[in-house]
């Protein structure tokens, strides 16, 4: 499977035909390794960008994340590269606007503003973010292949010093009103 997926788009894709990991409930809360994302065939955010970070490290990219604060402790975390200068991303959401994005923006931070409109929903909004090279703070904790949940992984990012992101009060409310209200016009619950 890895010698298969050997870019981005083909990771993406392949994360994108993966059911999303929707625990809980009513199952217990997971963080699996890629290990048990491939075994199980489901990912939520971080299970899938940990699973592009140790699919894409084998093709030479570093293993970096990308972890979202939410206003409502609802983060999302991608997996962020470089190609030719620019930066994209793979990520898995529930939410089809926070997957990935080609290779475009001429920062992490700029990548991370792509993210901010899509991102607000009834209570979200995102407020800060951070790259983080798994490399260098996991050191030799088996966040690639563990059988186990990595939890570990999950406290070190919400530990982690997260840049902030400004959006005025006024946008992030006009956006969520034409949220409610497209879902409302539309029977979503």
């Amino acid at each position: 499977m890895i010698q298969r997926l050997r870019t981005p788009d083909a990771v993406q894709r392949y994360l994108n035909e993966l059911p999303y990991n929707t625990e809980p409930p009513p199952e217990r809360a997971t963080l699996r390794s890629f290990r048990g994302v491939v075994r199980l065939g489901t990912a939520h955010c971080l299970e899938a960008a940990l699973s592009a970070a140790v699919i894409l490290e084998q093709h030479g990219y570093p293993p970096l994340v990308l972890s979202f604060e939410s206003i409502d402790h609802l983060d999302h975390v991608i997996f962020v590269y470089q190609s030719k200068g620019r930066w994209g991303s793979v990520a898995r959401s529930r939410d089809p606007g926070l997957h990935g994005r080609r290779p475009v923006f001429a920062t992490p931070r700029a990548l991370a503003l792509s993210y901010v409109d899509p991102y607000v929903d009834e209570t979200g909004g995102v407020k800060a973010y951070a790259v983080v090279d798994l490399r260098e703070h996991m050191g030799a904790y088996d966040w690639r292949l563990s059988d186990r949940n990595v939890w570990k992984v999950e406290r070190m990012l919400l530990d982690y010093p997260h840049r902030p992101i400004k959006t005025s009060y006024e946008r992030i409310e006009r956006l969520r009103r034409k949220y409610i209200a497209f879902k409302k016009r539309f029977g979503y619950k």
